[in-house]
């Protein structure tokens, strides 16, 4: 009896049931499909396989309890009250369940992202220890284009896309004096289908034929006649995809409707300006890429022609969908990171943000600008030629507003009263490094530079400067700076500006010397090279193992000082914005009373200055002539 109730029962035995049944039912459905329509034989691996992708994971989905409310009130039943237990962490197992609290599944982001960012990394130290020397020495060629492939695309679309969101989802709400985000089991199910992507991409390796091996471009034709492995990972942009729109769109109602008395837009802290601008872009670009992947799909498994050109199909039409989606991507990765270095470097230096409404009008410009400039990357595929002008014109003007950001942070520190915490020495270091990844851009947007470049070791130089030294090291900033507040926990200072230094100095010895390499042309996505380029791919080795191994400092540290650490004040950095004026961790609830916002966030050295104030609790009488509630009183 007890084992048939936990059947019944949201959770993981029923999820396993769900799976099981899923499974049946698209078996099932494709051969009684098959028989249906004579097809032999009746038992085919390649469409098996294509529909239990897709109807395991909801099978999961079900049976986890991700769409029970949503079922009985669609079906008309009674919907069961709202009694708050699926709400909250008040043991570890509260992490692993279908949970509506948006700070735990800030929580279950993060660390589902780290994961899935250590079995990239992984992947890269084996292809880091292939290039070594020249020859084939741990894995063959196919395996190499699987390994970077499956790197790519979980660094991109399960670890840097998400992980923003995750940061987001913990500190957001809290920002703005929310409760909660506007959709909690919206919410939670937006994170729950992340890591059924993420395993799927992993689970490739095990198809016959190994992997996805196109990169994580996947462009067409070659990526319609590659293996089963390819499948896999156009299945898996379906649900990363949708997890990234669910969780924009509640972004966006969140900010806009939720928002405490006297927050207005103006005074907003910049980090939600970054979120508001940044789910803006995933609504309007992510159904792209999952266009161009559903056609894949089709000319996979029904054998339509999109990108057969014999038959009427249109190669370009693929790298011009997916790249509309892919150069707005690269923003989407950005600029949640711009909004955590503007709350660090003012906090940090302890002075007002330089041109605050600049900084938000230029993240209005990037979703602009961002649209214009997707067909830089095709200046070698053959598109018409006179396509290539505007679009460099364009690439070179997206700097304008980016470089209003950088001129504001400098103006920010110009100074100002810079303590060189862990988290400032993240922001500095991405302020470096993102702006040599700027300059390479700027290099890569002229058209004669780009064709003299293209596939070569420069472009893989200036992705992971950007992405790296910029995104990364801004998600670094981030947990740093709000560990404490998710935690309630100090970290050691000492081995978090260990892990600065060596990140800095070995992440500059690793990819700096790829510009060279690539100039030389030295070709990116092989597994074997030429004699002449065999010094500095040792060197970029040597370096890469080391940069790898500084992450491991970060996770000891993060691990032990949340079990052991130094019990953290609400407030250790002393900062203004509203997520601070609770406790350490905030209330299952995040506030006792709705906060009231009379100030902008970033008011340092102003005397008297307050961003938010607090009312007291009164008792309601209902004698006559009762007395009013009590002023506001500060809090801070």
């Amino acid at each position: 009896m007890a084992f048939a109730a936990k059947l019944k029962a949201p959770g993981w035995y029923r999820a396993l049931l769900g799976m099981i049944i899923a499974f049946g039912f698209g078996l099932g459905l494709d051969v009684g499909i098959r028989a249906l329509y004579g097809w032999h034989p009746l038992i085919e691996t390649d469409a098996i396989t294509t529909i239990e992708l897709i109807a395991v994971p909801i099978g999961f989905l079900i049976g986890l309890g991700a769409f029970d409310y949503w079922f009985r009130w669609a079906s008309g039943a009674p919907t069961i009250p709202e009694d708050h237990s699926g709400h909250g962490a008040r043991s570890w197992r509260d992490y692993f369940r279908v949970n509506t609290d948006h700070k735990v599944i800030g929580l279950q982001y993060i660390c589902t992202t780290f994961f899935f960012f250590v079995c990239g990394g992984l992947m890269a130290m084996l292809m880091r220890a292939e290039l070594a020397a020249p020859g084939l020495q741990f894995v063959s060629p196919n395996t190499f284009n699987g390994l970077f492939s499956v790197h790519a695309s979980l660094m991109i679309f399960l670890f840097i896309i998400p992980v923003f969101a995750g940061i987001a989802n913990y500190v957001l709400p809290l920002m703005i004096g929310a409760p909660d985000m506007a959709f909690p089991r919206l919410n939670a199910l937006s994170y729950w289908m992340l890591p059924i992507a993420g395993i799927m991409m992993l689970a490739s390796f095990f198809a016959p034929g190994g992997s996805f091996a196109t990169g994580w471009t996947a462009y067409a034709p070659l990526s319609t006649d590659t293996p089963l492995g390819q499948t896999f990972f156009s299945v898996a942009i379906q649900f990363a995809g949708a997890s990234s729109i669910a969780t924009a769109l509640n972004f966006l109602v969140t900010i806009i409707t939720m928002r405490a008395p006297g927050m207005t837009f103006w005074r907003m802290p910049l980090l939600v300006w970054a979120n508001f601008t940044t789910s803006l872009l995933v609504v309007i670009a992510t159904p792209f890429i999952a266009g161009s992947q559903f056609f894949l799909i089709l000319d996979r498994a029904l054998h339509t022609n999109f990108f057969d050109v014999a038959k009427g199909g249109d190669i370009l039409m693929y790298q011009h969908v997916f790249w509309f989606y892919s150069h707005p991507a690269v923003y989407i990765m950005m600029l949640p990171g711009f909004g955590i270095i503007s709350e660090v470097i003012s906090t940090h230096a302890r002075k007002p943000v330089f041109g605050y409404r600049m900084m938000a009008f230029s993240l209005m410009a990037i979703i602009v600008l961002g649209f214009t400039v997707w067909a830089h990357h095709m200046f070698v595929s053959g598109m018409f030629p006179w396509l290539r002008v505007p679009m460099m014109i364009t690439t070179m003007l997206i700097a304008l507003p980016t470089g209003i950001k950088i001129f504001s942070w400098l103006a920010t520190l110009w100074r100002g009263v810079i303590h060189l915490t862990t988290p400032m020495l993240f922001a500095l270091g991405f302020i470096t490094m993102f702006t040599l990844g700027g300059i390479s851009g700027v290099m890569l947007a002229v058209i004669p530079f780009d064709i003299h470049v293209s596939d070569t070791y420069f472009v893989v130089a200036h992705i992971h400067y950007v992405l790296f030294g910029g995104s990364v090291f801004t998600i670094f900033a981030g947990i740093y700076h709000w560990f404490p507040k998710m935690t309630g926990r100090m970290y050691d200072e000492t081995l978090g500006k260990i892990h600065f230094w060596l990140s800095f100095i070995f992440f500059n010895t690793t990819f700096g010397p790829m510009h060279l390499v690539g100039i030389d042309g030295m070709p990116r996505r092989v597994a074997d090279y030429a004699h002449q380029y065999a010094a500095w791919n040792a060197f970029i080795s040597v370096s890469a193992f080391i940069f790898g191994m500084t992450f491991f400092i970060f996770v000891y540290n993060i691990v032990t000082s949340w079990r052991h650490g130094p019990v953290a004040v609400a407030n250790p950095w002393r900062a203004h914005t509203l997520e601070w004026q609770v406790s350490s961790p905030p209330p299952i609830f995040n506030f006792d009373e709705v906060p009231t916002v009379v100030g902008g966030p970033y008011e340092y050295g102003v005397p008297g200055a307050v961003h938010g104030v607090f009312k007291e609790r009164v008792p309601v009488t209902t004698a006559a002539g009762g007395g009013g509630a009590p002023p506001p009183v500060n809090t801070e």
